[in-house]
């Protein structure tokens, strides 16, 4: 009899650039607002793989508490 063990390492990399693309579309769906705290994200990435994102928060000087629009960034509008 065989038995399937999950790996210990997790396989998504989540990148500053990565968290914050992810934010942004999350934001222009609706599903979250801007004026948020980031730990709203939990939500939507897989709780194992969710210490990977407060580190590299963390490393990037942002805190859960912080708005999900100081992640972000200004938007750019196209026809201003």
């Amino acid at each position: 009899m065989t038995s399937i063990t999950a790996s210990p390492t997790i396989s998504a990399s989540y990148t500053i650039d990565f968290i914050r693309e992810e934010a942004r579309h999350l934001v222009e769906r609706g599903s979250i607002d801007r004026q948020q705290p980031i730990y709203v994200l939990c939500q939507y990435i897989p709780a194992r793989e969710w210490v990977c994102v407060e580190v590299e928060l963390e490393q990037c000087d942002f805190l859960l508490r912080d708005r999900i629009g100081d992640l972000i960034g200004s938007e750019q509008w196209d026809n201003d």
